[in-house]
């Protein structure tokens, strides 16, 4: 299984970008669970948004209602919308995807494949 992603970049404060992470083999009767983190200079990684084995979300306080994390299926491509851009959220950002994962609200631990990562810049 490969993972690919794609969508970061630099844009100013309150700009909004989407990040894409193409998941090689996904199909929704292997119950993966998948998910965006974060690693800021200096800071552990950290979980930005995650989906469940059963579809659940589960998003970081800090972002949300700017952040949206979604599955197309069809296109085995998990998405991360981001609005409203701040300093603070300029991290680089990995996607990860588990099949048979069977956690409501997977962490980090729980994940064994991982994209390259994709850096996103804000700048005020």
């Amino acid at each position: 299984v490969q993972l690919l992603e794609s969508g970061g970049g630099s844009v100013q404060v309150g700009g909004s970008l989407r990040l894409s992470c193409v998941v090689s083999e996904y199909t929704p009767v292997r119950r993966y669970c998948s998910g965006w983190f974060r690693q800021r200079p200096g800071v552990e990684r950290e979980a930005v948004a995650t989906i469940g084995s059963d579809g659940r979300t589960s998003i970081r306080e800090d972002v949300k209602g700017r952040f949206t994390i979604s599955m197309d299926n069809t296109k085995k491509t998990l998405f991360l919308q981001m609005n409203n851009l701040k300093p603070e959220d300029a991290a680089m950002y990995f996607c990860a995807a588990q099949p048979a994962c069977n956690r409501f609200y997977p962490t980090s631990i729980d994940f064994t494949l991982w994209g390259q990562g994709t850096q996103v810049a804000v700048s005020s």
